[in-house]
């Protein structure tokens, strides 16, 4: 369960267009105070009036069920009551990352983030009109959940515009800690768990996620501009950039 989100927060895709993203209330518009929504699927756009909390929850559940990732076959683990809250954290995580990392032009990216977050603060005001917040809105109090992890994630992914190396190992650890590890606390929340050691376990575990993930994604981050590869330990063990760059020859195929 854990994987399927964390891989939402922190994966590297190619966003497609579905249909069922584009679920809004009858007679809502997409039409919102950025043009650079247009770079996403329609269905993300912030619609001008709220959809009904059914109709926000359908959404959640149709973004988790129709992506690529293992999150639909995770949440066969869960409890029925856990279900549709975990589809609603999903969908932020989900959306949330590709407003970092699907844009591919940083400055429409910030914006784009700021947005959102506004619409977080929204949701914690009673007053959403994104799906995904009008969904969140019966989740949050429920649960109890702070704002603090939705928001660290947004300093992730807001970083992904302007930091694109990282001299140390600890300078990426410290990625991690808004990339990955706010969705462990997430997923706490939602079954149950608040102590401070379970936490500070499921932060190594994001953490970890998080790593795995850069490493086996590292031409992948590279053509987007950025390398996950701390730049100390590339100039220990004699890796340029330029090793990056060249092409790959596919390793041969079992027999």
């Amino acid at each position: 369960m854990l994987l399927g989100i964390a891989r939402a927060s922190n994966s590297r895709h190619q966003v497609t267009e579905q249909p069922v993203l584009s679920l809004m209330t009858p007679g809502a518009t997409t039409e919102t105070r950025s043009p650079a929504w247009k770079l996403l699927p329609q269905g993300y756009a912030i619609p001008d009036r709220a959809p009904s909390q059914s109709e926000a929850q359908e959404y959640c559940r149709h973004l988790a069920r129709t992506h690529y990732e293992n999150f639909s076959v995770a949440t066969w683990f869960l409890p029925e009551r856990l279900r549709q809250h975990f589809y609603s954290v999903y969908a932020y995580c989900r959306i949330s990352d590709d407003l970092g990392d699907e844009v591919d032009h940083p400055a429409a990216s910030l914006q784009l983030l700021d947005e959102w977050e506004a619409e977080l603060h929204a949701c914690y005001a009673g007053s959403p009109r994104h799906p995904v917040f009008v969904a969140l809105a019966e989740t949050v109090p429920k649960f109890d959940i702070p704002m603090q992890p939705f928001a660290d994630l947004l300093k992730a992914f807001r970083q992904d515009q302007t930091i694109t190396r990282y001299p140390t190992f600890n300078d990426l650890l410290g990625y991690c800690r808004y990339s990955a590890n706010p969705v462990g606390h997430l997923v706490l929340y939602l079954c149950g768990y608040r102590d401070a050691e379970r936490q500070a376990l499921s932060d190594f575990t994001c953490t970890a996620l998080q790593l795995a993930n850069f490493w086996q994604d590292v031409s992948v981050d590279y053509a987007k501009g950025r390398i996950y590869l701390p730049l100390e330990d590339m100039q220990h063990y004699k890796v340029s950039e330029r090793d990056i760059a060249a092409p790959k020859t596919p390793l041969p195929s079992a027999k």
